[in-house]
């Protein structure tokens, strides 16, 4: 028999919206509380990866600063973007947790894609909607940009809605036994001096 209680209420999509779109207003370094539980502390640290990944790939797009600034960007990108993945797993090895209790049906859907990655994808939506919105509001840009971004927004809202509603289905037809992921790690080779070749080769 599977269990009707849900132990992931605390993390349904309305409260990560809701949180996302808050740190965006407030910026990603400010210095506010965050929900409390392990779950939150790396849902705020991926989204706020995010956030700062978002910042440095713009500057490493800009033509009119020396190379050497933007290979500080690429660095920064690299840092981010692997403490991010880490957020990722920290995410569903919390999540999972919570699941010690269910065995999965025999018939249970696998989700290939992991909460954790769900609540990634929602954080760079938040981004992107945000972004998108800005630009639906400036005064220089043309009518024809503007409602070229409007669209694009609608676009983007209806697209966060939908993931929003897939995380909710999976966690909660996880909680009954329904439904189950597994975490099979990033492995960011180009990350470990271990296993990229430009940085374990010796020089000849």
């Amino acid at each position: 028999m599977t269990s009707t209680s849900n132990p992931f209420d605390d993390v349904g999509s309305a409260s990560i919206l809701a949180f996302h779109d808050r740190r965006i207003a407030l910026g990603a370094s400010a210095a506010v509380a965050d929900p409390a539980g392990e779950a939150w502390e790396h849902i705020a640290a991926n989204h706020r990866c995010n956030h700062l990944l978002w910042d440095e790939e713009d500057q490493a797009r800009r033509t009119d600063v020396p190379d050497a600034a933007i290979a500080a960007n690429k660095r920064a990108i690299d840092g981010y973007n692997q403490k991010r993945n880490d957020a990722i797993e920290r995410i569903d090895e919390t999540l999972l947790a919570r699941l010690a209790g269910v065995a999965p049906e025999a018939d249970a859907w696998h989700n290939s894609e992991t909460a954790g990655a769900m609540i990634d994808r929602l954080s760079i939506l938040a981004l992107k909607v945000h972004h998108m919105r800005a630009q639906t509001l400036r005064g220089d840009a043309t009518p024809e940009h503007i409602a070229a971004c409007a669209g694009k927004l609608a676009r983007l809202s209806l697209q966060r809605e939908d993931l929003a509603r897939c995380l909710d289905t999976l966690l909660a037809r996880a909680a009954q036994g329904r439904a189950f992921w597994r975490i099979y790690r990033q492995f960011k080779m180009y990350n470990d001096p271990a296993l990229n070749p430009w940085l374990y080769r010796k020089p000849v």
